[in-house]
C-alpha cells in the first residue's frame, strides 16, 4: 500500500468533508459534525499564504488530511502548529505517520520552523503515541478544553522543538 503525499486541490473538498462526517474523526478534532461540501470548497479555494493543507491518498483515494499553519506574529515566525485527520477504516495504517513526516520535513527544510505544537484530547491514546513516537512531547493539560458529545473534555499541549547547529 503506498501512501502518497501532496498539496490539497480543490477538487479534494468532496473526500475532506466526507472524512469528517465520520464521529471516529470529527469527535478528536475541533470541527463540529456534519460539515458541509460548502465549507470544504470555500477552505480549499482561498487558503491563507501560512497555511500548507497536505492531503494523503492511496491509489485515487484521500485518505487524510494535515493543516500546517505557520504563526504570522514577528516574535513567533518560528513556529507552526498542525492538525491531522485520518479516515476512519485508513486509521492505524500509517496515514497519519506519512502526514505528519511530510509536514515535519517541509518545516524543517524549507520553512526554517524550529517549534511545531499539536493539541490532543487525553484520550486521543493512539494520536498521543504517534505524536511522541515523532519527537512530540507533552508540555501540559488544558482541563475543559472543549466541549464534545455533551461534555467537557481535556487535551494536551504537545511540541516538538528542532535542534539546531547551535543547541
Amino acid at each position: 500500500m503506498k501512501i502518497e503525499i501532496r498539496h490539497a486541490e480543490p477538487e479534494d473538498a468532496e473526500a475532506l468533508q466526507a472524512i469528517h462526517t465520520d464521529d471516529a474523526v470529527y469527535a478528536n478534532t475541533l470541527q463540529l459534525p456534519m460539515p458541509s461540501k460548502t465549507l470544504w470548497r470555500k477552505r480549499l479555494a482561498d487558503i491563507p499564504d501560512n497555511m500548507h493543507i497536505l492531503v494523503a491518498a492511496i491509489g485515487n483515494e484521500v485518505v487524510g488530511v494535515l493543516g500546517l499553519e505557520t504563526m504570522i506574529s514577528k516574535r513567533r515566525r518560528h513556529v507552526a502548529s498542525f492538525g491531522v485527520s485520518v479516515k476512519a477504516t485508513s486509521q492505524g495504517k500509517g496515514v497519519g505517520r506519512a502526514l505528519i513526516t511530510a509536514a515535519l520535513d517541509l518545516a524543517d527544510n524549507w520553512l526554517d520552523i524550529r517549534r511545531i505544537e499539536i493539541t490532543a484530547y487525553t484520550d486521543n491514546t493512539g494520536a498521543i503515541a504517534l505524536y511522541k513516537s515523532l519527537g512530540f512531547l507533552i508540555e501540559g493539560e488544558m482541563v475543559d478544553y472543549a466541549y464534545r458529545n455533551g461534555e467537557y473534555v481535556n487535551a494536551y499541549q504537545m511540541a516538538r522543538v528542532r535542534k539546531t547547529k547551535n543547541g
